[in-house]
């Protein structure tokens, strides 16, 4: 389906699936939508599906005072509000992970049920730093973030001006809502203890952006979590590893619904 604006801020959806169902709502990381987008084909063929593009990414406006993850977990409480959805299944990929804990911290209305972070950023765990993104170049970035880099490597080279330009300033809004390199919020992980909705916390066993140790730290922090490690995937297992991935959005997706 076409991108259409969201009507509370300038926000661009991209909306798919059946009109009934349990509601799922899918974030995307750094990367942009793209890289997320075979999560909500997979869901939409039984889910209203939800796939926003963050404000920035991808030539998207993103107001001057919209600068932190907690802006966009607040905007996209507000769109679930004001669509009257409930049950909502979130499911966040890095960044979007980050947000989509920062969502299930701040839903005091309980529309969201559960919540599902593939390799997240947005904590603070001690000894387990999250590599440094901004300093990685094209070569590096794939060598870190997949487990087959050979498979995902693009050579700036052989892309067009255009394309090179919409990276950088996707990477450059990247910056602004993470605050750079640490890419965390201190003050995140006591808050998630809070958070009682079942979540699952999945995890590319190659991922050296944010390793497994991270992510087991992460999943600790949930009053309700378990952490499920997918072997041969690294920072997006749902790329290189669609079934297994599936397979365990899937089974969560099942157990979780109140409907």
């Amino acid at each position: 389906m076409t991108p259409t604006p969201a009507r509370a801020l300038p926000l661009t959806l991209t909306e798919s699936g059946p009109a009934t169902g349990r509601p799922v709502l899918v974030l995307h990381g750094g990367g942009g939508p793209a890289t997320v987008a075979p999560i909500a084909e997979h869901f939409a063929g039984t889910a209203p599906t939800l796939l926003p593009t963050h404000p920035g990414w991808d030539g998207t406006p993103r107001p001057a005072g919209l600068t932190r993850v907690a802006d966009l977990a607040a905007a996209y409480l507000r769109l679930l509000r004001e669509r009257h959805l409930s049950d909502v299944l979130v499911i966040g990929s890095s960044l979007g992970g980050w947000i989509a804990a920062e969502l299930a911290a701040a839903d005091t209305e309980g529309l969201i049920s559960a919540v599902a972070l593939l390799n997240a950023v947005g904590i603070e765990v001690d000894d387990e730093p999250i590599r440094d993104f901004f300093a990685l170049d094209a070569r590096g970035i794939a060598e870190y973030a997949y487990h087959d880099p050979e498979r995902f490597h693009v050579d700036p080279a052989t892309l067009p001006a255009e394309r090179l330009a919409a990276m950088r300033a996707n990477s450059a809004t990247l910056r602004v809502y993470s605050g750079g390199p640490a890419m965390n919020d201190p003050a995140l992980r006591p808050r998630l203890a809070a958070v009682t909705v079942p979540t699952l916390v999945v995890w590319g066993e190659s991922d050296r952006i944010a390793t497994p140790a991270y992510g087991r730290e992460y999943a600790a922090s949930f009053a309700n979590a378990r952490m499920e490690v997918v072997a041969e995937a690294g920072h997006l297992p749902h790329l290189e590893q669609p079934e297994r991935t599936f397979a365990l959005l899937d089974a969560f997706a099942a157990r979780t619904t109140r409907r």
